[in-house]
């Protein structure tokens, strides 16, 4: 029999548990009409960074090969996401670069029915060596996660000394042609908020899309607190670049607000989940690498979906499934005003 996981818990800490919701009412009535067509597909727990945002890494076991969904796998669950109405499919970690076969994948993606858009989400390590390839197998739009230009501050965030090969990654994929480029910055006030303008004036040369990230209680409620920086700050430090004039976001955009900067070869982006959060209007769902679909990041409810591919159930009763998936998401009441993953949960095993 195949059941959803922890149907019924929160991941609110016990005082904020009700704040901020919706009341007692169904949120479908107060939801605009949304389309459910974005789907975050994490091909591994590995990463070849410790990023001190990402989790508690000093209790969290890898998952087994075995447990790690198998390509094939990930294909067929992908063919029964877009028979459901899934027509992006961003590919996560982990480090998803760090798994072998991943050109490939991302070539049988593009062939999937129904996907019209393929994306990959990198830390950027090895993109140098994979970038031309990546775009030969179809590849046009990725987004690196870059919080620092500074070598030593790199290695403090990060927990290794990789930004050299980060930068190269950036220029190789820019020769290669991929477009667009997304930078992902999460702001981290005391540790990298110093260089918000520097890493913004990153796309006033380059066609580069900076977004700007809040972070996240992903792995310390306290430390979250200490280091927290909304958006409305975070945009009121980059006024002196001048007018950001907002663009009209594409029908499987994320949660991202973007915006022109006149003179600029690029972008600027804004996500805040923290301070205006996206329920309202997110239209994504997330696999994890151990194959379990969750309908909203900082919510534990999970459903199976390696039993069912494993135990030779149909394409019609996956899709099922994912539609089950989606008819949660919006009936689902706002996310409260902090939500936090549980310790031991790897944000590298969700997939962000």
């Amino acid at each position: 029999m195949i059941r959803s996981a922890n149907e019924s818990t929160s991941l609110l800490p016990p005082r904020l548990v009700g704040e901020g919701r919706g009341g007692g009412e169904s949120a479908t009535a107060e939801l605009p009409p949304r389309r459910i067509n974005y789907l975050r597909l994490s091909i591994t727990d590995r990463c070849n960074l410790r990023c001190i945002y990402c989790t508690y890494w000093q209790d969290w076991e890898k998952a087994a090969f075995s447990e790690i969904l198998r390509y094939e796998e990930l294909l067929r669950l992908v063919r029964a996401a877009a028979a459901a109405g899934i027509t992006k499919v961003r590919v996560t970690g982990g480090e998803p670069l760090v798994r072998r076969g991943v050109v490939e994948f991302i070539r049988d993606l593009h062939q999937v029915p129904g996907i019209l858009k393929v994306c990959l989400t990198t830390n950027g390590v090895h993109l140098r060596d994979l970038a031309t390839l990546l775009h030969g197998a179809g590849l046009r739009q990725v987004n690196i996660s870059l919080d620092t230009l500074r070598r030593d501050r790199y290695r403090r965030i990060t927990g290794s000394d990789h930004l050299s090969e980060v930068l190269t990654g950036l220029a190789q994929a820019v020769a290669a042609g991929i477009h667009p480029i997304k930078i992902n910055c999460v702001a981290l006030k005391g540790i990298n908020d110093d260089e918000l303008l520097d890493l913004a004036r990153l796309a006033r040369h380059h066609p580069y899309q900076v977004r700007f990230i809040e972070l996240m209680p992903t792995a310390d409620l306290e430390w979250w607190r200490r280091h927290f920086l909304p958006v409305a700050e975070i945009r009121q430090r980059l006024s002196s670049l001048g007018q950001f004039v907002p663009i009209e976001p594409a029908a499987t955009a994320g949660p991202a607000r973007v915006f022109r900067v006149p003179g600029f070869a690029g972008e600027l982006g804004f996500i805040s989940p923290m301070s205006g959060h996206h329920c309202d209007s997110c239209n994504r769902l997330r696999v994890t690498a151990r194959g379990r679909l969750r309908p909203c990041l900082l919510e534990e409810t999970e459903i199976d979906l390696k039993g069912p591919l494993r135990s030779g159930l149909s394409d019609h009763y996956l899709t099922h499934l994912v539609q089950s998936a989606m008819s949660r998401k919006l009936r689902a009441k706002k996310l409260g005003p902090v939500g936090v993953l549980r310790e031991g949960l790897a944000m590298a095993g969700i997939g962000g």
